[in-house]
């Protein structure tokens, strides 16, 4: 028996988009100092000033809230790009300059990368809806920065989902110390190579 889909939820009020804006703030606040552990729901609710119970009504754990708060990583970085896009030759060249980049923001905040991806990995189908909308969020990221002007084909999708497994196993092993930098944008440079 399939699930029903959730309906669709109501735009939030300007007060509420600020409140979830100060909960993903301080999420990414605390995971920055601490990682992962350090985000604890009660502390979260209140350095952010909501009840926790209202806490929980916009993120019901803690998974969901970093894996949220990777989103609003993911759209300022996308915000950035689209200022700044990458200036390679060629589809390959840019994406990989995107990707990178993106692995130096990591850089400068280890703990919050942690804390994110360990999310990313932890999440149940609980969380699938959230997880989609990260995946969606870095697939724009990568064809935006493949600069198409067209649709595109299921063969530049297909690529396309291959380079975010691999930046995703690239971030785990950089993580967990068994990856340099340098491996990690030899790999992804040999993942981006596929678009070309």
């Amino acid at each position: 028996m399939t699930a029903s889909p959730k309906p669709a939820a109501a735009p939030l009020t300007e007060r509420q988009e600020a409140r979830r804006r100060r909960i993903l703030a301080t999420s990414a606040q605390l995971a920055g100092r601490g990682g992962f552990d350090a985000v604890q729901m009660r502390e979260v609710a209140e350095s952010s000033g909501v009840a926790l119970g209202t806490l929980y009504r916009y993120f019901p754990s803690k998974v969901h809230l970093l894996v949220a708060t990777m989103q609003d990583q993911l759209e300022r970085l996308h915000d950035t790009l689209r200022k700044r896009p990458p200036t390679g030759e060629d589809p390959a060249a840019r994406v990989a300059e995107t990707l990178m980049r993106a692995f130096r923001a990591m850089q400068r905040e280890p703990h919050l990368a942690d804390a994110m991806v360990r999310a990313l990995t932890f999440a149940d189908r609980s969380v699938s809806a959230e997880v989609d909308t990260v995946s969606r969020l870095t697939t724009a990221i990568i064809l935006d920065a493949m600069g198409l002007t067209g649709t595109p084909t299921p063969e530049q999708l297909s690529a396309v989902r291959v380079i975010e497994h691999t930046w995703h196993s690239a971030l785990v092993t950089w993580l967990s110390g068994r990856a340099s930098i340098a491996q990690v944008r030899v790999d992804i440079e040999t993942a981006c190579r596929l678009i070309s």
